[in-house]
């Protein structure tokens, strides 16, 4: 049966592919936001990078520069996170899985449930209608004591659902985090991280089988291991890919070279994400419609993909 997505794909439809529920499970908050709405309520409008960046310190300038203070304090936090779920809402986003860093909480005197209520009236704000899994982020570049004493009061809340780990990989060893990784399984979260993107392969199977991941954020560089690609298959470990940021980073040279086509076609469950929506000027429906016109994947591949990242 061909669905009204695979129609919208095979016929460029962008205004169609917007209208067909997606998720987005790779997206951080800070630059995932929309652009108009942005523009309209801060009056700072941010051009999406037109080049291609070599490394996440060039990244990092590019946000300084681009963005600056925006979204500084937790007043300019909280219109970034409005933001994300409104661009959210108008690109068809129906399940959204995205959160704080935990290290916020030092913007709220401490205070765990400041930061809860922040995130809560920017969905009922921005995007009530969208499925909102709550997500609670760590900086691999944070000492691990500060990472330790911001956790424990998130963790007692009880309301977030998944733990991410991104920034450098090689800010400190992956093992690092594993006592944190402990208590957020013993609290019952989905286990995630940032691996893979400027890493190895072997950086992937080390962060799996240490941390006991569930999911892999980017983990591309997976599919240069026929046996770790194995592992992930066999296990079920998903990874939450976003091809244009790979493209737009340099970590893939043309979106008809991506991974995804390995990686699928080795029997990895994969998602498509947008990871930075104002940093690389690409919608959720826009990242399949690109996957689909280079050639790379089928519309009924790419709706398959879709409905994993709906369950």
């Amino acid at each position: 049966m061909i669905t009204d997505f695979q129609t919208a794909l095979e016929t460029g439809d962008l205004a169609a592919l917007r209208a067909c529920p997606k998720a987005d499970l790779h997206v951080h908050a800070i630059m995932g936001g929309n652009r108009e709405f942005i523009r309209e309520r801060t009056g700072h409008d941010i051009a999406p990078l037109d080049g291609v960046l070599g490394s996440m310190d060039e990244m990092h300038s590019w946000v300084g520069e681009r963005v600056g203070a925006l979204f500084q304090g937790a007043a300019g936090r909280a219109v970034a996170f409005e933001a994300t779920f409104v661009q959210a809402r108008r690109d068809g986003v129906s399940r959204l899985e995205v959160g704080e860093d935990i290290w916020s909480i030092t913007l709220h005197d401490g205070s765990a449930q400041s930061v809860w209520e922040m995130l809560q009236t920017a969905h009922a704000e921005g995007g009530p209608q969208v499925e909102w899994i709550p997500q609670m982020g760590m900086s691999r570049h944070c000492p691990f004591r500060a990472l330790e004493w911001w956790m424990a009061p998130m963790l007692e809340l009880g309301t977030f659902k998944t733990l991410d780990l991104s920034g450098d990989e090689f800010a400190q060893p992956i093992e690092v985090f594993e006592p944190l990784y402990r208590r957020a399984k013993a609290a019952g979260l989905t286990l995630k991280a940032h691996v893979g993107e400027w890493g190895t392969a072997d950086d992937v199977w080390r962060a799996v089988e240490l941390l006991e991941l569930d999911e892999v954020q980017h983990g591309i560089a997976a599919a240069d291991s026929p046996q770790v690609m194995r592992m992930l298959a066999e296990t079920g470990v998903r990874l939450h890919i976003c091809p244009t940021s790979n493209l737009k980073l340099g970590r893939v040279a043309r979106m008809e070279d991506h991974p995804i086509r390995r990686l699928y076609d080795a029997g990895v469950k994969v998602t498509v994400n947008t990871d930075d929506v104002l940093m690389f000027g690409s919608s959720l429906s826009e990242e399949f419609l690109a996957l689909h016109q280079a050639g790379l994947m089928t519309a009924a591949e790419l709706d398959a993909v879709r409905l994993e990242g709906l369950r």
